[in-house]
């Protein structure tokens, strides 16, 4: 086995990361997790992970229409994976849900493969290859798709400028008027929890969000917050992909959310908001330049990110 330890750039302002001691960054594990996500191999139809996450499009789909695939993006510092959050707990934990479950990766295949085998030996120092190993590389790779140099954050360090819609949009968004930082706060600009925002007055049996994972009647309704951070080169939005630009997304918001859903959160009901969010014309493409903010044009074209 061969190690080369390696640390991860954290941007400035956010979180530290936990890494499991059993899974410490290194340059090979690192690399062959990177190979692993582009390889079909995974799967038994063809599919790897990229093929429903591009990284031009922040690591989602293209897809315009039907249910959407969360963004692969600053998964380190969550510890409730998918929409409904299926899987909780490290990234090691839900990777072995992607290679056991979700691609019903063939371990066998792997072992077959030479050059497979000789990068898990460098990597790990196993002669044979399980699932642990398959999930454990992706870990790594999945953690160093950190997203934090976008014009909003070389604003925060001083490094750059908004113009004046921007700043109005960044006013909105902070403020009650907005009503957007409760659940998109923070330079991960989610709160990584699950909510009900009035998307729906009632849900079908087999789509009720969290309840199919907790059957917490509390729970219908509720969805994981996905990040905001290069929602702007997105083509869906909502679990559902029922929006396809943020102009649409702020519409609803603004007069269109059902405010008799069950399980509302409290915050989507408030007095002053019985009328819905009530943004002008000129609010709302404020709103729409401050998120376009959030793009983080490195990381879409980051080549160490990229297909090797």
């Amino acid at each position: 086995m061969v190690e080369t330890p390696i640390a991860l750039n954290i941007p400035p302002f956010f979180p530290n990361m936990v890494i499991p001691e059993d899974n410490q960054m290194t340059a090979e594990r690192l690399s062959l997790g990177r190979k692993l996500y582009y390889d079909p191999i995974l799967s038994n139809n063809g599919r790897s992970c990229s093929s429903c996450h591009l990284q031009e499009m922040g690591f989602t789909s293209n897809v315009t229409s039907g249910f959407t695939v969360l963004p692969h993006i600053n998964l380190g510092w969550n510890h409730h994976f998918l929409w409904q959050g299926g899987e909780s707990g490290h990234l090691e934990d839900v990777m072995m849900f992607e290679v056991n479950d979700f691609f019903a990766t063939d371990i066998n295949k792997l072992n077959a493969d030479e050059t497979y085998k000789a990068l898990f030996k460098k990597a790990y120092g196993v002669k044979e290859i399980s699932s642990k190993n398959v999930a454990y590389a992706l870990a790594q790779f999945f953690r160093s798709m950190i997203s934090g140099n976008s014009k909003f954050d070389k604003y925060r360090s001083g490094e750059a400028t908004l113009n004046i819609s921007e700043m109005r949009g960044m006013n909105i968004f902070y403020s009650e008027k907005g009503d957007c930082f409760h659940c998109h706060g923070g330079m991960l600009f989610t709160d990584n929890d699950f909510h009900n925002t009035g998307l729906d007055a009632t849900f079908a049996q087999g789509n009720q969000g969290r309840y199919e994972v907790t059957k917490n009647p509390n729970d219908i309704g509720l969805y994981k917050t996905p990040t905001l951070r290069n929602s702007g080169v997105r083509q869906q939005y909502m679990h559902d992909g029922r929006f396809t630009t943020l102009l649409q997304v702020i519409d609803f918001y603004n007069d269109g959310f059902h405010k008799n859903s069950p399980n509302i959160d409290p915050l989507m009901i408030l007095p002053e908001k019985e009328n819905g969010l009530q943004l002008t014309a000129q609010d709302k493409a404020d709103l729409v330049a401050f998120l376009n903010t959030l793009t983080d044009t490195n990381f879409l074209s980051d080549t160490t990110l990229s297909h090797p």
